[in-house]
């Protein structure tokens, strides 16, 4: 069979069957492994010129042998050959794959069946379709077993699946995306080095309104248990980010802060609760408590 399929047919079937083979078995994500992995290109590379030069030694070694061999011995050697490439040509190949028969053989095919001259013949089905025919029945035996007998995942069992895999990243995304904080999720820092943080923004963009120590100016004691817009890290965090109120209250620091500084300045005037300022300002809105 090898006489049969001429070599520039050979080496790049051979060739894409290897690459298919590594592409399947090396897990580089949503791209090409052998462009994730530089290194495997030159493997392929290898390869390639391996292919080549097997066909160029064998085929060497087949015009070595064949020269050494006898008068006779090489007719009977190319007999052999030239049975060989008729068993496995192409032609024969199609031939019988659609069960024709030759013209000379019509005769036998012939059904009682004329009209007007036009005969019908007793052509069977190509070998190719019940071949398929028989396939398709094996496939569907089996699709019949493992969906409908042994519960395999369907479409709709692997798409709630993996909406489901994909909520778990989202999910696991924003736990390891510090800038996705909003006022829902916000959670109260703790942390020395964060309200250390917190303080510093403070006193960058709040002390000038709301005094060094929280005690209030322009803007509402900070230190106290009286809230204009609510208390505790969430409607601090809003307040912070959205603004105060309309009209006179303070801007919206979402468009200056990132939300991690936002979290981190919020936190910081929390933990200013309870303190005491050297002029705190008369208590402004209503006595705050968690809910």
């Amino acid at each position: 069979m090898r006489q049969a399929i001429p070599s520039w047919i050979r080496i790049p079937v051979i060739f894409l069957i290897i690459a298919g083979a590594l592409e399947y078995f090396i897990d580089s994500g949503d791209s090409f492994a052998f462009i994730k992995y530089p290194v495997l290109q030159a493997v392929l590379l290898v390869v390639l010129l391996f292919l080549i030069a097997v066909e160029v030694i064998i085929g060497a070694i087949e015009n070595v042998m064949f020269k050494a061999l006898t008068p006779e011995a090489k007719e009977r050697y190319m007999a052999a050959r030239e049975e060989r490439m008729r068993k496995y040509s192409l032609k024969r190949l199609f031939r019988k794959l659609a069960g024709t028969r030759p013209i000379s053989e019509e005769g036998e095919l012939e059904l009682d069946h004329n009209y007007d001259g036009i005969k019908e013949l007793d052509n069977k089905l190509p070998p190719w379709w019940l071949y398929s025919f028989y396939a398709s029945i094996i496939f569907a035996a089996g699709y019949l077993l493992y969906y409908h007998v042994l519960d395999g995942n369907n479409q709709a069992m692997e798409f709630e699946q993996e909406m489901a895999a994909a909520q778990e990243a989202v999910e696991e995304y924003k736990k390891n995306a510090p800038d996705l904080v909003s006022a829902e999720n916000v959670e109260l820092l703790t942390d020395p080095a964060e309200l250390e943080k917190g303080a510093a923004l403070y006193q960058t963009n709040c002390m000038a309104c709301h005094a060094a120590d929280g005690g209030g100016g322009i803007g509402p004691n900070l230190t106290d248990e009286y809230w204009i817009l609510g208390g505790g890290i969430k409607n601090v965090f809003h307040t912070v980010s959205e603004g105060g109120r309309a009209g006179k209250g303070m801007i919206a620091w979402k468009s200056s802060l990132k939300p991690t500084e936002i979290q981190q300045v919020a936190s910081y005037v929390v933990s200013l609760q309870g303190t005491t300022p050297a002029a705190p300002k008369e208590a402004e809105g209503d006595i705050w408590k968690p809910e």
